[in-house]
């Protein structure tokens, strides 16, 4: 096979040229510092709050409530520990299926003495609302809570759980990198009070994201030194970055959304009419992510089928991209309630708006051999 068939895109995303060409205006001719007082320093700085206002505008929030980070990683730390450290509060709560950056962040809060609570979820991988409600108290700082998870797609019920938080008057934060342009965020809507988006899930450029926080909610000063972004967050803004990002919010569709769930479904369909012994990890329909796949084989490890896929031009995941060195069990499906044989038999298939029909098809018949030879060979019987 010559051409590659990428279906790692809960990973990082394909840049669109549009995104590209957006962006090289920025990195050549238009390349002023935004802080700078001259005509190149402020076209920067006009472009970079236009960008504002568009992201701003696809959450239902006001441009002066988001603010520019290297990415999600920095976004989800800042929104933790910046509302334990501004609050003193000593108590957070998390899920058992978020991702590694907010439980490592929780982990390290832990080291200073902060309780961390983290929540059970269902076979399917839902927050189990009623231990949530029981487990606030008067010293909890913030809920964080995933909204599409990047490894089985499940998408939480922000509108309850926002409800929950407002009433309880605890600050709500969702990690929102993976579920961002595919489904609908409403910060008012769903009582948000800090979202973590960022660009290249979403055919944007890497090291770019935003953290948006509701206006009256404090938090602390993450980044120190020369007071960029009304003093919040400290550093010379990623221009081309932040263009970029602005571009791809622009060029999200809904008809893209509607395609690539038409594709979810069918090949979820044809791999388990197709292949024996196979199980879909996470929800069906609408309350999965319109382009995660995540199933497990029976008896073959997961990292095999990858590598033998990879061998053909076609690039899945065995889980999230960050921890995916590791040959420890996915926490997430361990979390769900799989075992460890089962959880490691698992691959993660994620589309976009640039694959196609004919590359699902190809997929399915390579994926049905490389899986009857791995089952031929496997310990496992």
């Amino acid at each position: 096979m010559n051409e590659k068939i990428y279906l790692d895109n809960a990973a990082t995303t394909k840049v669109d040229k549009e995104v590209v060409d957006e962006m090289n205006k920025f990195h050549s001719d238009k390349y002023g510092n935004a802080s700078s007082v001259h005509s190149l320093g402020q076209e920067a700085r006009d472009a970079m709050e236009k960008a504002r206002g568009i992201i701003a505008k696809s959450i239902n929030a006001k441009p002066e409530e988001i603010y520019f980070t290297s990415g999600g990683t920095e976004a989800n730390n800042w929104a933790i520990k910046g509302a334990v450290w501004k609050t003193e509060k000593k108590h957070v709560i998390t899920t058992k299926i978020d991702h590694d950056c907010v439980l490592n962040a929780s982990k390290w809060l832990e080291k200073q003495g902060i309780k961390v609570t983290y929540l059970d979820v269902d076979k399917e991988g839902f927050v189990d609302l009623e231990h949530l409600k029981k487990e606030i108290s008067e010293d909890t700082a913030i809920v964080s809570v995933i909204h599409g998870n990047n490894e089985v797609g499940v998408i939480q019920d922000l509108e309850k759980i926002g409800k929950i938080c407002r009433d309880k008057g605890v600050y709500f934060h969702t990690d929102a990198c993976q579920s961002y342009t595919k489904t609908d965020i409403d910060v008012k809507k769903q009582n948000l009070d800090l979202v973590t988006l960022n660009a290249h899930k979403i055919h944007g450029p890497k090291g770019v994201g935003a953290l948006y926080i509701r206006s009256g909610v404090e938090i602390d000063i993450f980044m120190h030194g020369g007071g960029h972004e009304r003093k919040m967050r400290s550093g010379t803004e990623n221009i081309p970055g932040i263009v970029g990002f602005g571009k791809s919010v622009e060029l999200a569709d809904k008809k893209n959304i509607k395609k690539m769930s038409e594709m979810r479904d069918r090949m979820i369909k044809k791999i388990i009419d197709k292949i024996d012994n196979v199980k879909l990890n996470g929800p069906e329909g609408y309350n999965r992510l319109c382009n995660n796949i995540n199933l497990s084989f029976n008896n073959i490890e997961g990292e095999a089928i990858a590598e033998y896929l990879d061998g053909y031009g076609i690039q899945v995941s065995t889980g999230s991209a960050c921890s995916s060195h590791t040959l420890e069990a996915s926490h997430v499906l361990k979390a769900m309630g799989l075992d460890d044989l089962c959880a490691n038999s698992s691959i993660r298939i994620s589309l976009s708006k640039f694959n196609n029909e004919e590359e699902i098809d190809k997929v399915l018949e390579v994926l049905s051999d490389v899986v009857i030879k791995l089952r031929k060979i496997s310990p496992f019987k």
